[in-house]
């Protein structure tokens, strides 16, 4: 193996490291902010409030977009992200209500 691929195994093993260490963040920061949205659902729903905020999630979205462009993010990608996760809270917000 030449010097020049030695390094380039080590610097990918150094990225793949570091990716490694962000899919835990991902991973770990997504488990807390469903906590907090299973609490949202169930406040929801001893309130008797609707599972779903369209003003807010509009709101978030372009928040998001807005994160997305300073992170150098697509904000198509976030926006979909976004989307996704939306979708599975009001799923969660609807359980807590049946």
């Amino acid at each position: 193996m030449t010097d020049a691929v030695q390094k380039a195994a080590e610097v990918l093993a150094e990225h793949r490291d570091s990716i490694d260490r962000l899919d835990a963040i991902l991973v770990y920061t997504l488990g807390e902010r469903f906590k907090h949205t299973q609490a949202v659902g169930r406040l929801k729903a001893t309130h008797d409030l609707p599972a779903s905020d369209p003003d807010r999630e509009a709101k978030q979205i372009a928040r998001l977009e807005d994160l997305a462009q300073r992170a150098d993010l697509d904000p198509e990608f976030a926006k979909k992200f976004l989307n996704f996760i939306i979708a599975e809270v009001i799923q969660h917000h609807k359980k807590h209500q049946s």
